[in-house]
């Protein structure tokens, strides 16, 4: 009969699918249970079948995804954000390089204005309030694409700080994704590993290497997939339009880090953080 789940013609897979269908849909699912085993319907005659995988069922319906996104986002001045060396994307490796991004001893940063002013201008539009002092700090960074041993960031006082972006969900709700900051930064170079002609070779390409970049940090509003990839289209549209970046994601423009965990649905305690 249906109900029983040693049935030779019942597939494991489909029932888990049905299973994963049923937390999609909670409404084609019939409630009763049997033995701890859901019932779900996988015929147009109303067939019923009881999925042996009761903590699939339970894992998809009561876990959430909390997702927390870095976006790292190349400002569009003509220098970098140290020296006044060309910060374009495609010239001859290790062209567009001097002392100072270099790292090279005695060498002294001098902010570029210009990336500072695109950087206010961008906090100003996701509603952030912009410090009128702020600072910038060292963090270590032991990788042969940025040659000082360090970083130059921003830690406890960044410029933007408290901002929101509004994005429209598949439902046509709109949704409120908090900025926890965005702060100013150098990118670093470009290592290259390997290669047909030398295999066992890295080489390091240093013309990115204090490109002016914003990193606009989001707070863990996100609850899927979708809701991310829709923040950003939305993030990198905004950006556009204001003239700080020009959203290329294939030369490495716009691009992000994903934080994500997962918690009980309904819980305020957030999981274990993953990057």
């Amino acid at each position: 009969t249906p109900h029983e789940r040693d049935r030779a013609d019942v597939n494991p897979r489909a029932e888990i699918f049905t299973c994963v269908q049923r937390a999609a849909r909670p409404e084609t699912a019939d409630p009763s249970a049997h033995g701890g085993r859901l019932a779900l319907p996988v015929t147009s005659g109303g067939e019923w079948l009881y999925s042996p995988a009761p903590a699939v069922c339970h894992m998809v319906v009561e876990y959430e995804p909390v997702i927390g996104l870095e976006v790292h986002a190349q400002l569009l001045t003509r220098t970098k954000i140290f020296c006044r060396c060309d910060a374009s994307f495609g010239a001859p490796p290790n062209t567009h390089v001097c002392p100072t991004c270099l790292g090279l001893p005695g060498a002294l940063p001098a902010l570029n204005r210009e990336a500072v002013t695109m950087a206010a201008r961008a906090g100003l539009a996701l509603g952030c309030a912009v410090r009128r002092e702020s600072r910038f700090a060292r963090k270590n960074y032991f990788y042969p694409d940025l040659p000082k041993g360090y970083q130059i960031s921003q830690y406890d006082e960044p410029l933007c700080e408290d901002g929101r972006l509004d994005i429209a969900l598949a439902d046509g709700t709109i949704k409120s994704v908090g900025i926890q900051r965005a702060h100013l930064e150098e990118d670093a170079g470009k290592n290259i590993h390997g290669g047909a002609d030398l295999p066992n070779v890295s080489l390091v390409d240093l013309n990115r290497a204090g490109v002016p970049l914003l990193e606009i940090v989001s707070r863990p509003d996100l609850r899927s997939a979708g809701e991310a990839g829709e923040y950003l289209r939305q993030l990198r549209a905004v950006l556009m339009f204001l003239g700080v970046n020009d959203g290329n994601l294939e030369e490495g423009s716009f691009r992000c880090d994903v934080n994500v965990s997962v918690r009980p649905r309904g819980q305020a305690r957030l999981g274990t953080r993953v990057e």
